[in-house]
């Protein structure tokens, strides 16, 4: 029984599909004004994921350098934990750090 459902759904899903190719393809080959925007549009699209796959090829390394930087420290490099003029997460009776418990 559900197969038949699944196959009813799956045929629906289909002609969807080619009709809307279909109808697609129909503008397309139109020429209107919508079509010729679209045109414009999806063109500008493909050309500037072309150029930002070629850019990211060739500053790729080098983007990626600079956010990892190297040396020591946390996770961006030789960044300190605090600041050196504060006195981090201690105060300046010099009470030591509070636990969960506490």
């Amino acid at each position: 029984m559900e197969e038949t459902w699944d196959f009813e759904f799956l045929s629906r899903m289909v002609d969807s599909l080619v009709s809307f190719l279909s109808e697609f393809v129909d503008d397309w080959l139109a020429n209107d004004m919508r079509v010729a925007v679209f045109k414009i549009l999806f063109t500008w699209l493909v050309i500037s994921l072309v150029a930002i796959h070629f850019a990211w090829k060739v500053y790729g390394n080098t983007v990626n350098d600079m956010y990892y930087r190297q040396g020591t420290g946390g996770q961006n490099g030789g960044t300190p934990e605090t600041a050196p003029h504060l006195g981090g997460w201690e105060s300046a009776a010099g009470d030591a750090m509070k636990t969960h418990r506490e």
